[in-house]
């Protein structure tokens, strides 16, 4: 009779065990840390250090995406991009990387975007809201799953480019060069402000490879055709935001042509 009595209430005891926990994780939103539900999407930003962020700033959609090991960003202006690395327990650990050096009108949120990635030492995913934060503080950056629309069909104009020692504007004076991408025929051509071209491409994901490029023989003034040429044979990587395409090297974002 004793041990029925003991027996009886340690399954009470455990049934108020049970009951408490359940008590305490049903006020807890849905969390998932696994590396898995962030890596390979894009998010668009949505609050910086608790202030509401537009869903265009400069014209751009603001947002934050996570390769395997890599990461590109935009705060509405420049590109930023670098590595970064996940661990346990939802940590991550953002290294200072290459940024675009363009002035715009609001550089607000891509200076306040920069300094929190930088920052931010852990995140959590919580009903589709991904939030970059520093120890147990309010979160510096929150985004929303953006559903990327990669198309590159269509006729681009090239409105930045890296690497040039003159500013843009002395590079094409009179003309700004084009792309036209056939995505059927994996063909691209166009005018590289002077002559017109051809070429072939290729496309993996956003991995992105020009072929061999054709051109007529026009003899051209000053150095914007060579730099064109030359910086579209280092491109292996591409990203499409709204009307803006950014062809990228490694991390790092090296021409930038707007939807025609």
């Amino acid at each position: 009779m004793r041990f029925r009595n003991i027996v009886v209430l340690m399954m009470a005891a455990f049934a108020l065990v049970s009951c408490s926990a359940l008590k305490k994780n049903s006020g807890k939103p849905n969390s998932d840390n696994s590396s898995s539900t962030i890596i390979g999407k894009k998010w668009q930003l949505i609050e910086i250090n608790g202030k509401a962020v537009n869903g265009q700033v400069n014209g751009r959609v603001p947002f934050l995406k996570l390769e395997e090991k890599n990461y590109s960003a935009n705060g509405g202006c420049n590109g930023i991009g670098g590595e970064f690395t996940l661990s346990a327990n939802g940590k991550i650990k953002f290294e200072q990387g290459m940024s675009t050096m363009m002035a715009c009108p609001d550089m607000s949120i891509e200076q306040a975007l920069s300094k929190a990635l930088i920052t931010a030492d852990n995140y959590t995913l919580s009903n589709g809201i991904l939030s970059l934060n520093k120890a147990k503080m309010a979160p510096l950056a929150k985004f929303k799953l953006l559903e990327e629309k990669q198309n590159l069909s269509g006729t681009w104009e090239l409105d930045y480019i890296s690497g040039a020692r003159i500013a843009f504007e002395g590079l094409y004076p009179n003309r700004k060069p084009t792309m036209t991408f056939n995505i059927a025929d994996g063909k691209v051509n166009g005018n590289s402000s002077c002559n017109n071209y051809n070429a072939t491409f290729k496309v993996n994901g956003n991995q992105i490879n020009f072929g061999p490029i054709m051109s007529t023989k026009m003899a051209c003034e000053g150095n914007g055709e060579a730099t064109f040429f030359s910086t579209l044979e280092k491109v292996n990587s591409y990203d499409v935001n709204e009307n803006t395409l950014t062809l990228i090297m490694g991390d790092i974002a090296i021409m930038r042509l707007q939807r025609k």
